[in-house]
């Protein structure tokens, strides 16, 4: 496929038994948007079961419309195709005019990425790219009038491409990437010329007078860009080493500024990797961390030293609970320290989402039996246990010599959580 080409065409994607369709704010709206608006729960649920067993084939996607050959139970095959309208120029003017005014939205497209509040601001501005409700028109060879089983599929495997590749939906919605981006990258050079002559104009005079100091910081935009921000190093930078000959002054201890050395360097090279990172914008800042955690930090950012065992001693921890706070730290900071160390009562109404979710997980057939204490909910039988963060995460655990471990990092759905636990990618066993 060219750039231009209005098709794209994806190859069919493996069965997705044990995890969520969507892990990706769109794909969950994607997926959102069908079932607020099929009529038949049961033509969704046969739909989910043929996507989840990959009879989903390859999918083309063009302005206004989706097609897939789906493979039913009995083996025949069905080709179903879903409808959403392209959008007007008039808004795809808007929303190139909305996103050129903010250098944010400008960068997140450049980087192939839309986040959120991009969305969002163009929603405010009367241009919705998710489909709404009744948005997603359904047309099948089986004759059904509405979703059929096979549309149904169709709309869920649709979510994991949109997990793929958001730009998706932006073709579906009448544009190309390329077309998009190269409108998009003309009127930011249009505008910074044209803000670049007005400020010109504003610094000459029509006689020969000084210049305000405040006229003249207002041009900033005519000097010549920024160069590129230099590529990230592939680690951090190690500290020069203090083993010297010469005795350490009275109260330095040698290993211990060594270790709180490497430990600055290992922060501050996390520090600018998020903030070099996509969608550094949008993430909140981060709280001042407690004594407590601190020496969790510390002690993870070097944790083969004897400087962890003492920051443990000072932490009121034993080895056995430092290393697992290290491990949770390791996954997600402050945030995974607090539920691998706090249990908290969920309330009724983010408890009322969380089994919700949960439900959705399995077929009833298959669910296990669950056992909820708290913010954890345990697997009967098994050693694997899910919690829900205070911001509505799952985090996986999972049973080590009786004590229960953090095998990764939080996601937004249970289903990739249990996955996570159930397979336990960092290779920790009941063996150890």
């Amino acid at each position: 496929m060219t750039e231009d080409d209005k098709e794209r065409t994806f190859a069919a994607l493996p069965p997705s038994r044990g995890r969520a369709f969507a892990s990706t704010w769109w794909g969950r709206a994607w997926v959102k948007a069908l079932e607020d608006a099929a009529l038949d729960s049961g033509q969704l649920k046969a739909g989910r079961g043929l996507a989840r067993a990959g009879a989903v084939g390859s999918v083309s996607v063009r302005p206004g419309r989706i097609t897939a050959v789906v493979r039913d139970r009995d083996r025949t095959t069905h080709r179903a195709d879903v409808l959403v309208q392209e959008l007007a120029d008039e808004r795809w003017d808007r929303f190139l005019d909305l996103t050129a005014e903010r250098a944010g939205h400008v960068a997140a497209l450049l980087d192939r990425d839309m986040p959120a509040h991009l969305v969002e601001d163009a929603a405010d501005a009367g241009v919705e790219l998710l489909p709404g409700l009744g948005d997603l028109e359904a047309a099948c060879d089986c004759g059904a009038w509405d979703h059929c089983a096979h549309t149904s599929a169709l709309c869920y495997h649709m979510a994991r491409l949109l997990d793929l590749d958001p730009f998706t939906l932006l073709l579906l919605r009448g544009r190309t990437e390329r077309t998009l981006l190269d409108e998009l990258q003309r009127r930011v050079r249009t505008a910074g010329e044209t803000n670049a002559q007005d400020r010109h104009t504003q610094l000459m005079p029509d006689s020969a007078q000084d210049v305000a100091a405040a006229a003249a910081y207002a041009a900033g935009d005519m000097l010549p860009p920024l160069p590129a921000l230099p590529t990230l190093p592939e680690e951090p930078g190690r500290p020069p080493s203090l083993d010297t000959d010469a005795a350490p002054a009275p109260g330095v201890d040698p290993p211990a500024l060594e270790f709180l050395a490497m430990a600055t360097a290992v922060e501050a090279y996390r520090l600018l990797a998020r903030a070099v990172g996509p969608g550094h914008g949008s993430h909140p800042p981060e709280g001042e961390l407690t004594l407590e955690q601190d020496a969790v930090r510390l002690a993870a950012a070097h944790p083969d030293t004897p400087i962890s065992e003492r920051l443990a001693r000072g932490s009121g921890r034993d080895g056995g609970g430092m290393t697992l706070a290290m491990r949770a730290w390791q996954f997600g900071g402050a945030v995974a320290l607090s539920v691998l160390e706090d249990e908290w009562i969920v309330g009724a109404e983010a408890l009322a989402r969380a089994r919700a979710a949960l439900a959705s997980v399995w077929d009833e057939d298959e669910r296990p039996s669950l056992i909820a204490s708290g913010n954890r909910w345990t697997v009967a039988g098994a050693p694997v246990q899910l919690r829900l963060g205070q911001d509505g995460r799952w985090w996986p655990y999972r049973e080590v010599r009786g004590c229960w471990t953090p095998v990764g990092q939080a996601v937004g759905d249970p289903a990739t959580a249990f996955a996570t636990a159930v397979g336990d990618p960092r290779g920790v066993s009941a063996d150890g």
